[in-house]
């Protein structure tokens, strides 16, 4: 079911915010905080980190869910896509926790659920823009978009953003079981599997020195690829 295009925009209560974070604890308050002041409420899953993020987040005005051991970031995206559904939520929105993603590209994100009547609106730096983006990543992101097309029949631009926004009745059902990079290619097999409609929008991904010590290093281009053979050779 998604949402009518005669439906009014949910409030911004209404959007649910969804970071999972493993050791962010420099970064968490400030993307918290840039979400916080646009209106829209977080939840943030602690994934077992091991310095003060969870408390950190928790000071910044997020709702703060905790895994006691680090289950990988589709784990975490899980349990805040769960939790947001419980208080609520109309629209939920994944978002980055190392501050590559704008806060105030949210509302186009859930905006373009209604305006498009889909499920699923998908995040694409490349339809947008990547910011200080190392070749390699563009290679990687491009191969990684490929071969989900091959397998899912989904074509994108940009498979592995965590850039999204779903409608509740999406992300009510939507279950990840792959917890590390490959959840993002799992996700698009879901969306595949349940005819589910979906949409790209034009977003800004920023690679800054910190994000690239972070999710966006060079090693984590590799493991995109090796995550998505082990998750097709698992299913």
């Amino acid at each position: 079911m998604t949402l009518s295009a005669a439906a009014p925009v949910p409030d911004r209560a209404d959007i649910w915010i969804v970071i999972a974070a493993f050791n962010e604890g420099t970064m968490i308050a400030s993307v918290v905080q840039s979400v916080k002041q646009r209106g829209y409420p977080v939840v943030v899953v602690n994934d077992g980190s091991r310095d003060n993020t969870g408390d950190v987040a928790l000071s910044a005005g997020a709702h703060v869910v905790s895994h006691p051991i680090n289950l990988g970031q589709g784990a975490a995206l899980q349990t805040g896509i769960k939790y947001a559904v419980r208080q609520g939520a109309q629209i939920v929105v994944t978002f980055d926790a190392d501050g590559q993603h704008a806060a105030d590209e949210i509302e186009h994100m859930a905006d373009a659920l209604l305006k498009h009547n889909v499920d699923i609106a998908l995040g694409s730096r490349f339809i947008g823009q990547a910011v200080g983006i190392p070749k390699l990543r563009v290679l990687t992101l491009k191969a990684a978009a490929m071969f989900t097309w091959i397998t899912t029949g989904v074509r994108l631009t940009d498979a592995h953003n965590g850039f999204r926004a779903m409608t509740r009745d999406a992300a009510t059902h939507l279950k990840i079981y792959q917890n590390r990079m490959a959840h993002a290619s799992e996700i698009v097999s879901y969306i595949a599997k349940h005819k589910l409609r979906v949409t790209e929008v034009p977003v800004t991904i920023t690679y800054t020195d910190y994000s690239l010590r972070k999710g966006q290093k060079l090693s984590n281009s590799v493991r995109i690829l090796i995550d998505l053979f082990l998750g097709r050779i698992s299913r």
